[in-house]
């Protein structure tokens, strides 16, 4: 497949998407040197440390994943840090990239970057229309302006670079700590400890009524590769089903894959965050690409990879 990189600098590479973005990377461009670089190889925050690392390694390709990421409470609580650490990852990264001779940038940016009243489902053209969410608007509006710097380094430079927009991704390697967790994690690990201490129920917050896409991360990670390979443009594409289910839903699919038999306690007290976030993924399905893995075969392998992470240490809780 490979006729452009030789070698691709993946950062956020022992993250969550990371490891799987790695390993779709290794299996598409066999004959590439694979960069795997993590916060302990490098400080993206720290003054230069981009440029540092960009001049070193002089790759060929960039896969951005590196950032700081959470859930509604992580996002409501520190709503500076969340938009702070961000733009300066992304922007002095991006910068590097283009400085050090890059042929092609790629990232990601949530789809918690739409306005708070887009319509779904949700297409690439509703991103400007509007302020995103309050509880996450830090981190949105922070990744939001991927959109911007690709833009205009496109425009005055000629630099290639690609923003894709996943949408709720889940999968192995997730944070299932209950402060940062996203809604499976964070289901899947209470389901699991409720039904070890026998509890008569599990709390949740909100009313679960809103409805969500939810994408499997081996899915989005395989279409990685291609993007780099050939899609050149700044024009952002959704990666996602297409699909929605309700948060309710959802939770009693997962209690019944976990074995938990017990109740669930709606918190109504606690936001719901948007009623309705389903994706329109036209584009995606225009360049003849999807997201195929259904959600209860994707959760099953989450479940799964959950208990055993917990015996192995390498779940974050």
């Amino acid at each position: 497949m490979n006729g452009r990189f030789q070698r691709i600098l993946v950062t956020g590479a022992t993250g969550f998407m990371g490891h799987h973005v790695v390993a779709a990377l290794r299996g598409a461009f066999g004959d590439a040197a694979i960069l795997a670089v993590g916060s302990r190889d490098a400080d993206l925050l720290r003054p230069g440390e981009p440029d540092r690392l960009l001049r070193e390694t002089r790759p060929d390709g960039v896969v951005h994943l590196a950032a700081k990421s959470g859930g509604i409470l992580a996002n409501r609580e520190q709503p500076a840090d969340f938009f702070y650490e961000n733009v300066v990852m992304n922007t002095h990264v991006f910068e590097a990239a283009f400085r050090h001779g890059a042929k092609k940038f790629l990232t990601f940016m949530g789809g918690c970057s739409y306005p708070a009243r887009a319509v779904s489902p949700i297409g690439e053209g509703q991103m400007w229309e509007g302020f995103p969410q309050m509880e996450s608007a830090g981190y949105s509006m922070a990744k939001k302006m991927n959109l911007v710097q690709s833009w205009a380094y496109r425009v005055q430079h000629g630099f290639n670079s690609v923003v894709l927009i996943p949408g709720n991704v889940y999968g192995e390697w997730d944070n299932f700590n209950e402060r940062e967790a996203h809604a499976v994690p964070a289901l899947i690990r209470r389901c699991v400890e409720a039904r070890e201490r026998n509890a008569p129920r599990i709390a949740v917050w909100g009313s679960g009524r809103p409805v969500r896409d939810f994408v499997y991360a081996g899915d989005v990670a395989a279409l990685v590769p291609w993007f780099l390979e050939h899609y050149d443009s700044s024009e952002p594409v959704n990666l996602s089903t297409g699909r929605g289910i309700s948060i309710r839903e959802l939770a009693g699919i997962l209690c019944r894959l976990a074995g938990y038999a017990g109740g669930i306690a709606w918190d109504e007290t606690k936001p719901d965050g948007q009623m309705e976030k389903i994706f329109d993924v036209s584009r995606l399905r225009g360049l003849g690409l999807s997201c195929p893995t259904p959600l209860e075969e994707g959760l099953r392998r989450t479940l799964d990879w959950f208990l055993a992470a917990r015996k192995d240490g390498t779940v974050r809780l």
